[in-house]
Formats: C-alpha cells, sequence, structure tokens
C-alpha cells in the first residue's frame, strides 16, 4: 500500500516538537517505578494519568502542552500524498489523516460525533498533560490532553533490538493502535482504574481491543482517499509489529524470561490474533467483547 500521490494532507493533525526535547532524565516516582515504567511504555503505553513527574533533583515538572516557539515546517513540506511516499514524518501525517478521517466517519455514521486528536512527534523528551515523557517511553496516548505522542526512532528500536521487519505500514501498526485508546476513550471504554495483570486482565483487553480497532482502520484504510489498496505484504508488516511488542517477546529480551503473570498488553499471539480479528471482519463490534485471552 502506498499514498495516492494528489491526495491532500492536513498536517495540521500532527505537532512537531522534534528537536526541542530539553535532554533531560526522567526520574518517575522513585526506586524501580521508572523502569517500569519506561518497559511498559515500551509495550506501547497508554493512560499516564495520575503519575508524578520529577526532574533528577525531585521537583516537579508543570505539565504544559504547548510547544516553544516557530512554526510547524510539516505544513510546508507535506502537502500531497506523494510527499507521504516520500519522507517519514510525512507519512506520519498521512496515515494520522487517514485514521482519523475513518472513525470520523464511523462515529457519524453511529450519530456520534469524533473528537480529533493530533499527534506530538517529538525527540529527546517533551510534556504531555498526562507527564514528562522521555524518548524511552515510546508512544503513547494521553487521555488528559487527548493526544498521541512519538518519538520516531522508536521505530529504530522496534527492528533493531525487538526483531520486528518494520516498513512503513509497522508505523501504521502503532499510530492506529493509540488511536484506538482515543476511540476508546471517547467512547467511555478506556480502562485505567484496574491494577490487574495477567492475560485474561482487563488491562490486557483494553490493549487487545485497541489492536482490534487498529485492524478495523487497516480493513478500511483505502477507502478513506488518502491510500492505495492494502497488500499482502502491508498486512504481514503490521501483524509482525504486532509480534514484536507481545509482552511476552518483550520480556525474554529485557528480563530473559517469560511471567505471565505481570502481562500488560498481551502476548505475541494475543495481539496478533487481536489485529486479524478486526483486519478481517473491518467491523468495530468485533472488538466489543474481546475473546483473545486463553
Amino acid at each position: 500500500m502506498s499514498f495516492n500521490d494528489k491526495s491532500r494532507l492536513d498536517p495540521t493533525q500532527v505537532e512537531d516538537r522534534r528537536g526541542r526535547g530539553r535532554g533531560r532524565t526522567i526520574a518517575v516516582g522513585g526506586g524501580g517505578l521508572g523502569l517500569i515504567i519506561v518497559v511498559v511504555a515500551m509495550l506501547f503505553g497508554v493512560d499516564l494519568t495520575g503519575l508524578t513527574s520529577t526532574d533528577p533533583g525531585g521537583q516537579q515538572v508543570p505539565f504544559s502542552t504547548e510547544s516553544a516557539g516557530g512554526s510547524n515546517d510539516l505544513q510546508a513540506e507535506c502537502q500531497t500524498g506523494a510527499d507521504a511516499n516520500e519522507r517519514e514524518d510525512c507519512r506520519i501525517v498521512g496515515f494520522v489523516n487517514s485514521i482519523q478521517a475513518f472513525w470520523a466517519d464511523e462515529f457519524a455514521q453511529g450519530g456520534g460525533q469524533y473528537t480529533q486528536a493530533d499527534t506530538v512527534l517529538f525527540t529527546e523528551a517533551t510534556e504531555a498533560a498526562c507527564g514528562y515523557a522521555s524518548a524511552a517511553t515510546g508512544p503513547f496516548y494521553c487521555p488528559r490532553d487527548q493526544k498521541v505522542y512519538l518519538d520516531l526512532d522508536f521505530f529504530n528500536e522496534l527492528q533493531t533490538r525487538f526483531g520486528a521487519q518494520g516498513g512503513s505500514f509497522a508505523e501504521a501498526y502503532v499510530l492506529a493502535h493509540e488511536y484506538g485508546h482515543h476511540v476508546q476513550n471517547l467512547l467511555g471504554a478506556l480502562s485505567g482504574s484496574s491494577n490487574a495483570t495477567g492475560p485474561g486482565s482487563e488491562a490486557v483487553e483494553t490493549e487487545l481491543q485497541a489492536d482490534c480497532l487498529a485492524g478495523v482502520w487497516f480493513f478500511h484504510a483505502a477507502e478513506t482517499g488518502y491510500l492505495t489498496q492494502l497488500t499482502d505484504q502491508d498486512i504481514i508488516q503490521a501483524l509482525d509489529a504486532a509480534a514484536s511488542v507481545g509482552d511476552d517477546r518483550i520480556q525474554r529480551e529485557t528480563q530473559g524470561y517469560v511471567s505471565p503473570e505481570s502481562w500488560t498488553h498481551g502476548s505475541s499471539e494475543q495481539r496478533q490474533l487481536a489485529l486479524k480479528d478486526g483486519l478481517q471482519s473491518g467491523d468495530i463490534a468485533t472488538c466489543d467483547s474481546p475473546g483473545w485471552t486463553p
């Protein structure tokens, strides 16, 4: 799948904070909590609400969502689908445009109204309404400001450390998953109250539902006008990316063994099955009652 060269992009849906990171080390909470948060976020963390962000000196970091001055270069560089086929950052703009166009239409058909959620591109570190995030935290959705946060270096990490094939549709999967959390938030289905973990936990079901919702967008992506028809290679890239962020694979890489009782996002198999469910049906109802736990 590629972008239709003549499709018009809307770069206002992506805020470019790259190169504006403050270069500070994040220390969240204390003790081992910071490491736990980093590992969880690498599995596509979702709700960081309630965490206390501090700098190394123990001072609270104010929650600011404003970017440092200057215009968004994406507005000049990312105009058409042809730009998205040439540049990674414009490709992100195109994926965000397509994902949100689909969900806006889906909500309208159901008699509801979709609220747009911008994606923030950053390097090193940035501030969100949910806390002060470093690049190590990976992509996440913040329900407090309804924005998706992404450092593009995360995709290199998926390939070099976790063995993903990479490719543009690995990027599409990441974004579609995070926007799945936004859809859950708008529908009042975003779980953040339970501390339970494990393959059948509420936390895992929430993440698998977001994977399923990502698959629903994949099914309809070409209908939004931004993209051409999905190919087998696109599907392989997306499924491979889903497997690469399974709890079991992450645990083998980071600690050398698998402990299912601590899973928060689901195994590689669970995540692939959830994505397939949405991709094969194209129906949001498929994702209402996750059935991917053992």
